[in-house]
């Protein structure tokens, strides 16, 4: 029942979104980045249902908020990219809320028993998520703030 926070998935998608700048290889990128991330070390081991809610809902509600914002932030010739890497990079996460809610995961099993294998989980790692949060949060803007190929900039007219 480990996870990388969903946060970190959601601001590594907008970063990719925002490279990308296409929204169909925004979001496979951004899918397959969620399990490079979800086999790196990380935060959880939550060892109840409880303790793993009383993280996962603000981390929900967070994510939402920040998929609000970088929309909001994203020039519109990327906007779509950026929520199309958002949401690819959330989407393997889909088996939580469907599993506790439903009691089924919206995905072949084999697909879960991967996405549970490759956890790499402890307690004491809070600080990667935040350190990692951080990261990802600047470069994404960073490379939001950069002018597109093609696109409006500095000194180029609106495309």
């Amino acid at each position: 029942m480990g996870e990388v926070l969903l946060t970190n998935h959601v601001l590594s998608g907008a970063l990719i979104g925002a490279l990308a700048r296409r929204p169909l290889p925004a979001f496979a990128a951004a899918a397959a980045s969620h399990f490079v991330l979800d086999a790196m070390p990380h935060w959880g081991d939550w060892r109840s249902e409880r303790r793993f809610l009383r993280v996962a809902v603000p981390d929900g509600l967070i994510s939402l908020a920040v998929m609000g914002a970088f929309a909001a932030a994203s020039p519109p010739e990327r906007r779509l990219a950026v929520l199309a890497g958002m949401t690819g990079a959330a989407l393997p996460d889909a088996d939580k809320p469907t599993t506790l809610w439903f009691g089924w995961s919206p995905f072949p099993r084999a697909v879960d028993r991967f996405h549970a294998r490759i956890q790499r989980e402890a307690p004491h790692r809070a600080h990667v998520e935040l350190l990692a949060a951080g990261a990802f949060a600047a470069a994404a803007l960073a490379a939001l703030s950069r002018p597109g190929r093609g696109g409006s900039g500095p000194g180029r007219p609106p495309a």
